[in-house]
This record gives structure tokens, C-alpha cells and sequence, in this order.
């Protein structure tokens, strides 16, 4: 659903993806996915519907099935790498300095597709600070939606999943969150067509709230 001004969700913990929903990098992942497909001869239009969200080497393996994991990985480390140089027109999210700046001390985790030093190369493009606990490419063995990254992030600030809500903008995060069991909040277009419990074009209208009992009100609308 939409987000109104009467929504309030209650958590313990926040989790948070990077590209979409913090930073808006579609001009540079466009950039380095229209040329691997062109190398590949696939239509750029449908590879940019299946890049979104998940890791460089899950997206090649739905693209081109017969290919060999191995050339994935090696193709995917070099797709890192040119994503990491390539941090022209990645901008911030509007209002994701003063939510990020508000969630200090509280419980919350970036889980992302990138690595760590794409991660941080985009976080530091779009002027915010990461946070403490990052979940990131190494820390997982599956690519999102695989629900690996969000229930280590959980596990990495002690809480139940249920009890942890996502923030995503692709359909393979949106899906790797309920897999884990938490509720999400889409955030920017591509969200609403994926499912989330609630969808926001932006972060400008999310605050959280926290109780002396270390519960949290998130406030959307």
C-alpha cells in the first residue's frame, strides 16, 4: 500500500539497502549493464530488468544460463570494478542524510549486493555515512533474494527477524526481506510492483521513534 499519514509500523531493528533505497546509482548501473550486454548481444532494455537488486554474478547466470559460474565470477569482478570508478551522477536519496543521521545509536545494518569498496565508493558519492553494522557482497554466499544477507544482518544486532524491518527498491530485495520473514518498505518506483508492506517515492517522509524499551516506531506519511 501507499504510505499514509497514519502509518506507524513497530520494530527493533531497521535494515537497509544501499542502491535504490539509499543512494541513487541507476545512472551508473545502467552505464556498465548496457555495455556488458552489448559485448553479449543481449537486449540492454531486458538486462536492466533483471540487474536490479541482486549480485553481478546472479544476474549473469539468469542472462546467460549455459555460461560456466566461473566466467561469472570473473566477469562479475571486473563489472565490480568498473562500477566502483564509475560514481558520476550517483546521487542521494532525498532524505536519506537525516534519516540515516537519526537511526545513530539505534539498531540498523546496511545490507547490500555490492562489495566493499563499491559501498563504500557510492556512500561516500552521495555524501552519507555508512553505517556501523554493513552487510555486504563478502559477507554472503547468496545473492539476494536469497535471504542470507538480511538474516546475518539481523543476527549481527541480535534480533529477530520479525521483528526487523527492510527497506528495499527491487524486486530481488524486496523478495530476499520476506523470505526472512520481515515486513518492508519500498522506497522510489520500481518498488510498488513487488509487494512491499508499504511504499514511499522517497525518505523524506520516514522518521523512527524509539521507546525506553529500545522498541521502535517507524512513522511513514
Amino acid at each position: 500500500m501507499t504510505a499514509t499519514a497514519s502509518t506507524v509500523l513497530p520494530a527493533r531493528a531497521l535494515l537497509l539497502d544501499m542502491d535504490g533505497t539509499l543512494v541513487n546509482s541507476d545512472a551508473a548501473v545502467e552505464r556498465v549493464w548496457r555495455r556488458w550486454a552489448d559485448r553479449h548481444g543481449l537486449d540492454g532494455d531486458e538486462v536492466m530488468k533483471v540487474v536490479h537488486g541482486r549480485q553481478g554474478y546472479a544476474s549473469m547466470a539468469l542472462l546467460l544460463p549455459d555460461r560456466p559460474m566461473e566466467q561469472n565470477y570473473a566477469d562479475n569482478a571486473r563489472m565490480l570494478a568498473e562500477e566502483t570508478a564509475d560514481t558520476e551522477g550517483v546521487v542521494v536519496i532525498p532524505g536519506a542524510p537525516d534519516f540515516l543521521a537519526s537511526l545513530r545509536g539505534l539498531p540498523h545494518a546496511l545490507v547490500t549486493s555490492a562489495d566493499v569498496a563499491l559501498s563504500t565508493a557510492r556512500m561516500a558519492a552521495a555524501g552519507l555515512v555508512q553505517p556501523d553494522v554493513r552487510i555486504t557482497a563478502e559477507s554472503v554466499g547468496a545473492s539476494k533474494p536469497d535471504p542470507e544477507g538480511f538474516l546475518k544482518g539481523a543476527a549481527e544486532l541480535g534480533i529477530d527477524p520479525a521483528d526487523c524491518i527492510a527497506f528495499e527498491d527491487s524486486g530481488a530485495g524486496i523478495a530476499a526481506a520476506r523470505a526472512a520473514g520481515m515486513r518492508v518498505v519500498g522506497v522510489g518506483p520500481r518498488a510498488g510492483f513487488h509487494g512491499p508492506d508499504v511504499v514511499v517515492e522517497d525518505l523524506t517522509r520516514v522518521r523512527v521513534e524509539a521507546a525506553a524499551d529500545g522498541s521502535l516506531r517507524l512513522h511513514i506519511g
